[in-house]
């Protein structure tokens, strides 16, 4: 065993639904501007180009609960999004052969620090400290691929308290998932355990402390998800 300097950080892991074991995180993958309405509503295009993508850490994962409100910020904004869990090592995929290499599925959302977002836009310059932040993935029970036929026309939808603020089909994505694999697996050799962030109907918004989030998929187990007040 190496003698650490200090103990190394645990790696976050995901519940699955009927089954003692749990998933360990690698990397987490987002995906931009996958709903042509989400994209019109902050105030860009898409295209059949190709995908592109963000990422976020570790530190980011939170499984539902609750979750401090974030510093630095006085827009912290929700979005609800299909998650993807990969249970195969890909690497320069065809999307007609991605669909094995996914082990399970989730509610997720990608909560982000919306005013330092649109700052980093105005100035061209990187995302991280809008979407890196703790408790920014949220990410609920997985349900195992062999018990849900995959995305199609369920209903993806978000409640802020008794409010509907998001309500899409997971038909109306852009890239549909096998197609992202495809892009991301040219760019990165994509491992077990990797999860992807698949994009976010129209609706986002923001939330304050006290706020209850309840997200769903049509077939996969509910996300709720309550914002706490602000860490001391």
């Amino acid at each position: 065993m190496p003698d650490y300097l200090f103990p190394p950080a645990e790696i976050p892991t995901l519940e699955i639904a009927g089954d003692s074991r749990r998933i360990p995180v690698g990397r987490i993958f987002c995906v931009g501007r996958n709903y042509a309405a989400h994209a019109a509503e902050m105030g860009s295009d898409v295209s059949r180009e190709a995908p592109w993508f963000f990422t976020k850490s570790h530190s980011a994962i939170s499984t539902g609960g609750e979750a401090a409100y974030p510093p630095g910020t006085s827009d912290w904004q929700h979005e609800v999004e299909l998650v993807a869990v990969i249970g195969k090592p890909l690497w320069n995929a065809k999307a007609s052969d991605v669909a094995d290499a996914i082990c399970g599925w989730a509610v997720g959302l990608d909560m982000t620090r919306r005013d330092l977002q649109a700052a980093a836009k105005a100035a061209r310059l990187p995302w991280d400290v809008a979407k890196d932040v703790e408790g920014s993935a949220v990410i609920g029970t997985v349900t195992a691929s062999d018990s849900w036929p995959g995305p199609g026309q369920q209903s993806i939808t978000l409640h802020v308290n008794d409010t509907e603020r998001q309500s899409g089909t997971l038909d109306q994505m852009v890239w549909s998932v096998p197609e992202v694999l495809e892009h991301l697996s040219a760019l990165y050799h994509l491992v077990p355990g990797d999860i992807v962030m698949t994009g976010t109907p129209a609706g986002v918004g923001p939330v304050y402390p006290g706020d209850l989030l309840r997200a769903s998929v049509d077939g996969l187990t509910p996300l709720s998800h309550l914002i706490g007040p602000p860490a001391p």
